[in-house]
């Protein structure tokens, strides 16, 4: 497949120029003055169990009925349906849910560590049903995240709906070194028009600068609680100088310490040697205080009090636990691009590649802190606290789209019901992002942003994962490959996720033949890769 330099688009009224690897929209269809989704099960995104059979009427890009249509197991009601819209999808006997809302996402592209297509990550995006990404930063700054989010917002390309977060602390943001510098970059956010910021670290009053001016400009903000800062940071600190919800649980169980003040460090630590960074983090929940305590109970309660929202990602630190089981999952060899896999693999020089001589008892220590993590999560999620979704992918082989959907069955082993999770992924996302009105449920008024889905995926999640879960036929006794999103709808445009997942499969075969790669299973060392550029 060719990625042209670039590519032309029509939007805000003329023609312009997109970055290379994406290309103008050509593959969705709509949207339709009338779009009507007949004899479904309805997954609301509220929380509501599903219930159907319903018709569901678009006109345009916004929902404008839902029609109950008769009972389970009976023959649909024709009396009374909605008329025949302009497009119609039969969906009987199908499960209809709001799009998914990814509250993680980074846009990598060609000339970043993962060079990869723009386009290889929205199509992947949309083939598990995301609507819609908050870009949490990228390589490329916060203009090229808006360009794209105008793109998206006028459907000149394939892409979910982008709000743009860019970084502020690392990963590519001007220097800052005072708080009037702080301010100047928190406007100059605003005006490439960033919906919100994802801080990182720096000194304190360069922080609650930052803060301040972004609570001005009426920024949503977010952070990582980056080691580096968490001495003066931690989540306790920032939640009270107005940050809005945090990534990941940096900042959290240094938050819960009560017999110290910092995380137990080894003598020789070097926070740039990421086989020390993520194997001590591994042991950061050991040290704070456990569920019930005093300290426990005040953390849990001062953050419910300040609305306070978390996107725990427990997804990106699955290989931590289990890296052979990360690294062998089975849409590498069709899904994941070869250059994507290199950056994968332990390179000093890739972040989040910190495999230098990874082990059972790094493993272990990580399965211990997922147990107690989860029993924060859960319990703040039981007291009503927002907990959303978020996958964090193109790092530590964590794939986009399916990444999102580990998430899913991530919440679940925290203890969250099917329906806790899905809501989480869709209504409790927009809220966090401040979009309710608009997106995460399906619900006369809003965008038309819906998947379709033949299994079930209250009763197993696993339904969703584009490369398909793998069941007894009992009619013959033969192993079947069912789920993988059918359709996704976008701002009423219509896809067909089942046609998106092939191309995407074939950008990897096509990047795996210019590289000299055999088709198959990925190699694990020796590997030797490098990107061809297509004639432009």
């Amino acid at each position: 497949m060719r990625f042209p330099a670039l590519a032309a688009a029509v939007f805000w009224g003329q023609a312009a120029a997109l970055p290379a690897g994406v290309e103008a929209r050509n593959d969705g269809q709509g949207p339709y003055q009338s779009l009507v989704i007949r004899g479904a099960t309805l997954i609301d995104g509220s929380g509501a169990p599903p219930f159907g059979p319903v018709d569901v009427v678009v006109e345009n890009n916004r929902i404008k009925a839902i029609v109950p249509v008769g009972a389970p197991g009976l023959p649909i009601k024709e009396e009374g349906r909605p008329a025949k819209g302009a497009r119609e999808i039969d969906a009987t006997g199908k499960y209809l849910l709001p799009g998914f809302i990814n509250l993680h996402g980074h846009i990598h592209s060609y000339g970043t560590g993962q060079d990869v297509p723009p386009d290889y990550v929205f199509k992947l995006w949309l083939t598990h049903g995301i609507t819609t990404v908050r870009e949490v930063g990228n390589d490329k700054g916060a203009e090229f995240t808006a360009e794209l989010a105008r793109a998206s917002a006028k459907n000149a390309i394939d892409a979910p709906r982008i709000y743009s977060y860019p970084f502020f602390g690392s990963f590519g943001s001007d220097a800052v070194d005072t708080p009037d510098e702080a301010r100047d970059q928190i406007r100059r956010f605003k005006k490439a028009g960033a919906w919100g910021v994802k801080f990182f670290s720096g000194p304190e009053e360069v922080l609650w600068a930052a803060f301040d001016e972004a609570n001005n400009q009426k920024l949503k903000t977010t952070m990582h609680h980056a080691q580096l800062a968490v001495a003066h940071a931690d989540v306790l600190d920032t939640s009270a100088h107005g940050l809005d919800s945090m990534e990941h649980w940096y900042g959290l169980p240094e938050a819960l310490f009560d017999d110290k003040a910092l995380q137990d460090y080894p003598v020789d630590y070097n926070y740039s040697d990421e086989q020390h960074r993520f194997g001590e983090a591994g042991k950061l929940w050991s040290q704070a205080a456990g569920p019930g305590t005093e300290r426990w109970n005040y953390v849990r309660d001062t953050l419910l009090e300040r609305n306070f929202a978390i996107i725990p990602t427990f997804t990106i630190y699955l290989s931590s636990r289990d890296w052979m089981r990360a690294r062998r999952a089975e849409w590498h060899d069709e899904y994941t691009m070869p250059s994507l896999w290199k950056f994968y693999s332990p390179d000093r020089n890739a972040h989040g590649s910190y495999w230098f001589d990874w082990g059972t008892e790094q493993e272990a220590a990580w399965r211990d802190n997922y147990r107690r993590w989860m029993t924060f999560i859960n319990e703040y999620k039981n007291k009503g606290g927002k907990i959303g979704v978020g996958e964090d992918a193109g790092y530590i082989y964590s794939t986009y789209g399916f990444g999102f959907v580990q998430e899913l069955e991530l919440l679940r082993e925290a203890g969250f019901h099917p329906l806790e999770a899905l809501r989480a992924a869709t209504l409790d996302g927009a809220r966090i992002l401040g979009a309710e009105s608009d997106i995460g449920s399906v619900q006369v008024g809003k965008k038309a942003d819906l998947v379709i889905v033949a299994e079930n995926p209250v009763a197993n999640l696993k339904v969703l994962y584009a490369s398909g879960h793998i069941k007894l036929d009992p009619a013959t006794n033969k192993p079947v490959l069912v789920g993988g999103v059918e359709t996704v709808i976008k701002d009423g445009i219509v896809y067909d996720a089942k046609a998106l997942a092939a191309e995407v499969r074939a950008m990897v075969a096509a990047e795996k033949e210019k590289a000299g790669i055999a088709p198959g299973p990925m190699p694990i060392v020796d590997f030797k890769f490098e990107r061809k550029e297509s004639a432009q």
